[in-house]
Parts: C-alpha cells; structure tokens; sequence
C-alpha cells in the first residue's frame, strides 16, 4: 500500500497529520514534489431531495458511464422513513464489496443506507495528487442515491477504511455542511482543505496495526483533531489493520445517530481526551 506520490511516504504523512503545523509541512512537502493536493476544493454539491419515495431495499448495483460504479444498500426501514445515509470509501486496492464484506449485518440493525462507491484507480484521488474526478464522481452517486432514496439530511455521513478514511476524513472536513458525523476507521492522516461546518467524528484503529501504526497514525490524527475542536470519539481496539465486527456495529451506531449512550464517548468536554473503548 504504497503512496504514489515520490518522496514522502505514508509514515511520513501520519506524523504530520497530528502536528500543530501539519498544514504548513505537508504543503511544503507537496511543493518540493511538483504536485498539490490543494489543487480543488474537494467541495461537494449533491444534496438529498424532499418528496423522493424509497421503493427498493437490499443491495444493488449502480451503473454509471465511464465505467464507474457503485453498490447501495438500503435498509429494510428504508420504505417506511427517510433513513441515515453513509458514503463508504475503500481502502487502496479494495473495492466497494470490501466495505460490505467489513460491515456485515451492521447497516441492516443500525438502519443505514449505505453507498459505497469505486475509486477510479487503486485509491483516491487525493492520496496520489489533488482532489479530481474522484470528487466528481462522488457527487454523481450521491445525487443517484438522493433521487431514489429518501434519505435523513440530518444524518448523512461520510466513512472509510485505510485510505478511504483518509479521504472520508478530509472530504467530511471541507464537506461538514453536508455530513454531519464522519466515521474514519483506521486512518492515515487529514489532507487539509477550508473547512464548512464542524462534523462529529469517529475513529477506531487497532493497537497492533501494522500498515498504519496506531501511535503515528490513529492516536495523531485524533488528538490532532480535537486540538482543532472537533467532537472526536477515538476507538482503541486489539486488533491489526481491520473492522471488527464490534467496531462495524458501534460506527454504525455512531453515523445512525444512536451512540450517546456508548461508554466512553468523548461529548465535546473540552478535555482532550483520547477515548479507549473496551470490546
């Protein structure tokens, strides 16, 4: 799981993403190697429609031009009220199976629909150079999904894994007047981007990740973030680079609305406090 980017790896990027001064190092980093990823906003225009009936459940596959593609899951409660939305982003070299091979049963029992989209390459476009077609593509499968899915404008969220949290993470950053929480599992770090609107944020990570360490990665961006003060729920688990199931189910709590009452849960206290949440 390389970066494709010379001269900064991905290590590099975790140490930088917790720092005070992560802004400024990573762009100059970025100007030593000829490419930006400041070059778009990575704003996000799609929005959910009133009056949109939902008539179809389970899973399905979305068929765009250009060989793009999506699946979307929708929940049984689905034709009965406007229901959670999470975009679900894949890790580098996945796929948007993966993501519902990860989270099982747990978008049925939370009752989110869940959109889970293809990069264009092996990862997003941003961990390889600036936010693009990617981007793009997202607002064309949102806009699908809100044109045929009665969706909660409340409670749309962005998630990913790996490099996709990443990404989740700094598109729910730059996009926070759309999602309202964002659910990152094991990150890597935050491109940096004009913030709209302040977005709830989960993070888990496992303690013996060995692609993205915990202490570099997981634990830097999360204190980062709350420094900057965002309302971070910081999930420690014993575990590698994965989902497990119990951490599927509590983000999907979590992006559902319905996680005030997990033990632990940072409320936005001001203390700055990482969260450790036993299985």
């Amino acid at each position: 799981m390389r970066m494709s980017r010379p001269g900064i790896n991905r290590r590099d990027f975790c140490v930088l993403a917790g720092s005070a001064i992560a802004a400024a190092a990573f762009s100059n980093a970025c100007s030593n190697m000829g490419a930006s990823v400041f070059a778009r906003e990575g704003r996000l225009v799609a929005r959910p429609h009133e009056g949109v009936k939902t008539t179809q459940t389970g899973i399905s596959a979305l068929d765009f031009p250009n060989n793009r593609e999506a699946l979307v899951y929708r929940p049984k409660r689905a034709t009965q009220a406007p229901v959670p939305l999470l975009l679900m982003l894949h890790g580098a070299t996945q796929n948007s199976q993966t993501m519902f091979d990860y989270l099982s049963t747990a978008p049925e029992e939370a009752g989110v629909a869940v959109l889970a989209p293809k990069s264009r390459y092996t990862t997003w476009d941003a961990m390889g150079g600036s936010f693009g077609e990617d981007v793009d593509f997202l607002n064309v499968a949102l806009e699908r999904v809100f044109s045929t899915t009665a969706i909660d404008p409340a409670r749309i969220s962005i998630g990913g894994f790996s490099d996709g949290a990443s990404y989740a993470l700094s598109l729910g950053i730059i996009n926070g007047d759309l999602f309202r929480s964002v659910a990152a599992f094991s990150p890597g770090y935050v491109i940096d981007g004009t913030p709209h609107g302040k977005p709830r944020i989960f993070i888990s990570h496992g303690r013996q990740d060995h692609i993205l360490p915990i202490d570099s990665c997981g634990r830097l961006v999360a204190a980062g973030l709350i420094a900057r003060g965002y309302d971070v729920t910081f999930r420690e688990f014993e575990g590698d680079h994965e989902i497990p199931p119990p951490v599927a189910r509590e983000g999907m709590m979590y992006v559902a609305g319905l996680a005030q009452g997990l033990e632990g849960r940072r409320s936005g206290d001001g203390s700055g406090k990482l969260i450790d949440l036993k299985i």
